[in-house]
């Protein structure tokens, strides 16, 4: 009996769980699309030939030499010697690499146009024209508004210096 009743009840089951084909419209759909005419193919697209470059800067100067043999042999022509001022006493935005500092506003004192910049430390300390900031003997040259302008004086690899110009921008964030 127990059996019968089973049997009974999953029959009972799987024929409710085909009850009314749920799927009919999904059927009907399947063969609408397929009954559509099929559209045309679009054509495979043209390839253009791969061109080979032809490296032709063998005979000029390496990027990897040093580029300031040249510059060092004119200024030491020219009779202009760069060197940094070794005797005078390091300020503070020198203890950091210019790539740890950043601008982040100017403040007007006294008719005198300061550039703010942070050390990435969570101090920022006021520059203007005439101080010093990163290691390589940065001299600020110009606050502007925007940006600050400062000369690095870096050596040559030959025993020599050379200037460099940089800058510090304001960056907004978003």
């Amino acid at each position: 009996m127990k059996k019968l009743i089973a049997a009974s009840l999953f029959g009972l089951m799987a024929t409710g769980c085909n009850y009314g084909a749920p799927d009919s419209d999904l059927t009907a759909y399947v063969q609408s699309v397929k009954q559509r005419p099929a559209g045309p193919i679009d054509p495979v697209p043209a390839f253009r030939p791969y061109e080979s470059f032809s490296y032709s800067a063998m005979l000029k100067r390496s990027p990897f030499d040093r580029p300031v043999v040249e510059l060092q042999q004119l200024l030491r022509a020219a009779g202009k010697t760069i060197q940094p001022d070794f005797n005078r006493e390091r300020e503070h935005l020198e203890n950091f690499p210019v790539g740890a500092l950043s601008m982040v506003g100017t403040i007007k004192k006294d008719g005198v146009l300061w550039g703010l910049v942070s050390d990435g430390q969570g101090g920022v300390h006021r520059v203007r024209q005439g101080n010093y900031l990163g290691r390589n003997h940065g001299k600020v040259i110009t606050v502007a508004q925007t940006q600050l302008e400062f000369i690095e004086i870096i050596s040559d690899g030959l025993d020599g210096w050379v200037e460099r110009p940089r800058s510090l921008r304001i960056e907004e964030k978003e």
